[in-house]
């Protein structure tokens, strides 16, 4: 069993910065893509960031140049820096691992962000 436990997640004003992490631990071979998922109420859930082991990532469109997502491969912890939120970034962050060999998605309980204006 793999657990991803977040943390970081918080009440901010408007152009604020927020650090999210997420550590993945148990029985781990090999993590492929970590990143970061949101749903906001009423929403689906929408990609924010990924990153692969060798340190390709992808973002959403809408959080390009505010949002930086980072990876500590040796502690499998990823971390997701939010600068100049915005209250449309108010959702729940959840985060993803896929673990290999069998490419399983595993996802953390979400962490709560509130950007108020």
């Amino acid at each position: 069993q793999v657990h991803l436990v977040e943390s970081g997640g918080g009440l901010v004003q408007a152009g604020g910065s927020l650090r999210l992490s997420c550590a993945a631990s148990g029985r781990i071979f090999s993590i492929h893509t970590m990143g970061w998922y949101r749903q906001a109420p009423g929403k689906q859930r929408e990609l924010v960031a990924t990153m692969s082991s060798g340190g390709s990532t992808n973002y959403a469109d809408s959080v390009k140049g505010r949002f930086t997502i980072s990876r500590d491969n040796a502690k499998n912890t990823v971390y997701l820096q939010m600068n100049s939120l915005k209250p449309d970034d108010t959702a729940v962050y959840y985060c993803n691992a896929r673990i290999l060999p069998m490419s399983i998605d595993y996802w953390g309980q979400g962490t709560q962000v509130t950007v108020s204006s």
